[in-house]
């Protein structure tokens, strides 16, 4: 890969699995007429000079590609099978009539598994015209290259359930965890933009609170971190911004960043 090649991720969601607002609720955050605190569900695309590689395709992604003005992918990686990360894997079927070809998606054994039961429909030895066009490449903890770039895999702990985060270069992404052994620490050591999950300040069983999302941010010393899967129960992006180191900032939707 060219090392002067531009580089940059754009945030195409920053919300836990409900969103932000949530469905109903009338607390400050999701009244709120700030754009940032306006949070879809997590993603992220990563655009390498003319190539574009997804972190996730949930539920929304039809609008945030719509958003972020593209109809192209080259590949999707994925961090875990539930809903709120895959939910939007019927939408490759438009990607596919214009790019003339199958989306390559990647994930580990136990994502590979739920996604098949999901979308049986996709996998069935006749296909159905029409129906969405994927390669599966099972990967696991250890690195592969991808349109000539390097992706290292971070194995996280969401609970019980392993999930992938990934290291491309010098930029980590990290969702849906609360749990990373030392072991897979020492892969994100070194980088200088990471991603990490802060769902709320309370102790949650599954994901990082603030607290612990910052130590983790502190242990690791990037340059730069950015919080995403940020429910509503964390606060409103101003507040928050406030309380936060100089070099760690909410991350929000349409987001971008250079790396």
């Amino acid at each position: 890969m060219n090392p002067t090649a531009s580089k940059k991720v754009i945030f195409l969601g920053t919300g836990t699995s409900t969103g932000v607002p949530l469905l109903g609720c009338t607390c400050e955050v999701c009244m709120s007429t700030d754009a940032r605190d306006k949070r879809l569900r997590s993603s992220i695309l990563i655009e390498i000079a003319s190539k574009k590689i997804a972190i996730d395709i949930g539920p929304d992604f039809r609008q945030q590609m719509f958003r972020a003005n593209t109809s192209m992918l080259d590949a999707c990686l994925i961090t875990h099978a539930h809903k709120d990360h895959v939910g939007g894997l019927d939408e490759v079927r438009a990607l596919n009539v214009f790019s003339k070809k199958p989306i390559d998606l990647y994930a580990d054994i136990h994502a590979i598994h739920t996604i098949k039961k999901q979308y049986d429909y996709i996998f069935e030895a006749k296909n159905y015209p029409g129906i969405p066009q994927v390669n599966l490449h099972e990967i696991d903890e250890q690195s592969f290259e991808l349109i000539h770039i390097k992706i290292q895999p971070i194995r996280v702990m969401h609970y019980k359930l392993p999930v992938l985060g990934f290291r491309i270069e010098d930029f980590t992404y990290i969702t849906d965890a609360n749990f990373i052994s030392d072991e897979e620490k020492e892969k994100i050591k070194g980088t200088k933009i990471l991603v990490l999950n802060a769902l709320r300040k309370e102790t949650h069983i599954s994901h990082f609170t603030l607290d612990e999302a910052l130590k983790i941010i502190e242990e690791i010393k990037p340059e730069k971190a950015y919080l995403t899967h940020i429910s509503h129960h964390l606060g409103r992006y101003t507040d928050i911004e406030k309380e936060l180191p100089s070099n760690v900032h909410l991350a929000y939707d349409e987001l971008i960043i250079d790396f």
